[in-house]
Parts: C-alpha cells; sequence; structure tokens
C-alpha cells in the first residue's frame, strides 16, 4: 500500500496531474460564478484552488509529514484562515454616503471561494474523486438552490 500523504520531487506526472485537477475543480466554480457576473469570477476561484493544492503539495513533497504527522493540518488551517481574509473583503463593502451604513453583500461568493480552496486542498492530496464530485454538488447548489431564496423587494 502506498503513502498518497507523500509526494516525490521527481513525481512530475501526479504532480501535474493534482495541481490541473485544482485548477478544473476551481474554474467549474468559477464559471458559475463568472456567468452570473460576481467580483470573485473565473480566474479568481481558478486561482484559490491552484493555491491551495500548491500549498498541499509543498508540504506533501517536502517530507514534513514524517517529521510532523500533524504539518498537513496546519497547513489546511493557514489556508482556511488566510481565505477567510480573501472572503471577508468580498463580504464587507462600504456603502453609498447616503446611508453611511455598512451593506453586507456577496455572502454565497465568499462561500464559493471557501470551498474551492477546500477543493484545491482535496485535488493537492489526490483526492481527485472527492474533489470533482464536491465541485459538482458546489456546482449544482449555486445553480439549483438559488431559485428557492428569497429575496427582500427594493423600495423605490
Amino acid at each position: 500500500m502506498s503513502n498518497t500523504y507523500y509526494l516525490a520531487t521527481n513525481d512530475w506526472l501526479n504532480i501535474s496531474f493534482r495541481l490541473c485537477i485544482a485548477l478544473l475543480i476551481g474554474a467549474i466554480i468559477g464559471l458559475e460564478r463568472q456567468i452570473r457576473r460576481k467580483p470573485a469570477g473565473l480566474r479568481t476561484h481558478m486561482l484559490v484552488s491552484l493555491g491551495s493544492a500548491l500549498f498541499t503539495l509543498i508540504i506533501m513533497q517536502t517530507g514534513g509529514l514524517q517529521s510532523s504527522p500533524d504539518a498537513l493540518s496546519r497547513v489546511i488551517q493557514g489556508i482556511a484562515t488566510g481565505i477567510g481574509f480573501l472572503g471577508a473583503g468580498e463580504i464587507v463593502r462600504q456603502s453609498s454616503q447616503e446611508s453611511q451604513q455598512l451593506e453586507i453583500h456577496g455572502l454565497t461568493s465568499a462561500a464559493a471561494i471557501w470551498v474551492s480552496s477546500a477543493l484545491g486542498i482535496a485535488a493537492g492530496c489526490g483526492l481527485w474523486q472527492l474533489g470533482l464530485i464536491s465541485a459538482m454538488l458546489t456546482f449544482l447548489v449555486l445553480n439549483v438552490f438559488k431559485r428557492f431564496e428569497k429575496h427582500p423587494k427594493k423600495s423605490e
């Protein structure tokens, strides 16, 4: 039984496959966001997924898991924290000067960025089936369940 949580530095085929799967998974989510004309679209989601896979692969290639078994967990925690800042920037925007209040927008886009990051981690760990299934489920949630949301009517 091979250790899927360690990659030799010369295993370019496996490394390339994992990074390309991360890009594909990010593209699935990003394309949906791009079609809906959201600020975080195709390229953003692809880069978030790729970056998450890359951080994951770094720890797997350097042998950090052998010297410190919880290294992957710490990397994932760091990615989640970093993505939290990216998501917060997507959510909170200053409103118009008339109301002087903060408006909350982009919760779904921030959640999609968060999921893209997790999908990249899955791809980086070699769990491409989990990543692809989760990407398709995310795409389904973003498209199908949008119809069930009720939005308050804007006063004119």
